[in-house]
């Protein structure tokens, strides 16, 4: 391997679970090998800077990790557990999020163009400066998220929202609806309710009348090549699930 392959599969903390530390062992001592962590819990372990892309990381737990300028584009991450993990800086573009736990994770400056992120939870995630293009936030949970800065274009925004979610110079196009929870009983916002609600907060988006084909809430399971469809949980109840350096590829 080049020193370059060196430094992208080095760790720099590993998980203190033998299992997950052993997998990552096996995968950095091959340098043609893609990532195989799925269901692995690998809990505050550092892996900033590692090239990660379409590495399989789905259900893999990790909770209060270090990702910062990790490459993740094209990953498999449903149903991971990125609660309070530190992404700053990563490339996640084009990856897969679906029903994934991004509860006060930092993804500052991150790039998620194209990512799909149906049914993720980021109550309270940071997406300052973040890069949403394209990105699909289907039924996810926004409420007290930081949009601060963020850009978005042709970004579907189908997601609760709250007095707390800041978006505050955001700027670009979505789609809606939105749903707004909080004080007095949730409502929808689309079209121009949807706009002047984002920009009466500080943004300056404009929110488009159709929304591109999507998956409209249905997601593949890529074991059993069933489709599955799950309803956006209540606001009130709790989660369910237990940067970059890359250009396009």
């Amino acid at each position: 391997m080049s020193a370059t392959a060196d430094s992208r599969r080095r760790v720099r903390v590993a998980p203190a679970n033998p299992e997950a530390a052993a997998a990552l062992r096996s995968w950095a001592r091959q340098s043609d090998s893609l990532l195989d962590v799925a269901e692995l819990d690998l809990s505050h372990a550092d892996l900033s800077g590692l090239d990660l892309a379409v590495g399989l990381l789905t259900g893999t737990v990790l909770r209060g990790a270090r990702l910062v300028g990790t490459d993740l584009y094209r990953a498999h991450m449903e149903g991971a557990v990125l609660e309070g993990a530190d992404l700053s800086r990563a490339c996640l573009t084009k990856a897969i999020l679906d029903e994934a736990d991004l509860r006060d994770a930092v993804l500052v400056a991150a790039s998620l163009g194209s990512a799909e992120l149906y049914g993720v939870d980021a109550r309270a995630a940071s997406f300052r400066g973040a890069r949403l293009n394209g990105a699909s936030f289907l039924d996810a949970r926004l409420e007290g998220a930081d949009l601060t800065g963020a850009s978005v274009l042709e970004t579907s925004l189908k997601a609760v929202l709250d007095d707390r979610t800041r978006v505050e110079g955001l700027t670009g196009t979505v789609f809606g609806p939105a749903r707004l929870e909080g004080s007095g009983p949730p409502h929808e916002l689309a079209g121009p309710a949807l706009e002047k609600w984002l920009n009466s907060r500080g943004a300056a988006v404009q929110v488009l009348d159709s929304r591109p084909a999507h998956r409209t809430g249905a997601r593949a399971d890529r074991a059993s090549g069933n489709v599955h469809h799950r309803p956006l949980p209540p606001a009130g109840s709790p989660s369910t699930t237990p940067t970059s350096t890359s250009s396009a590829r």
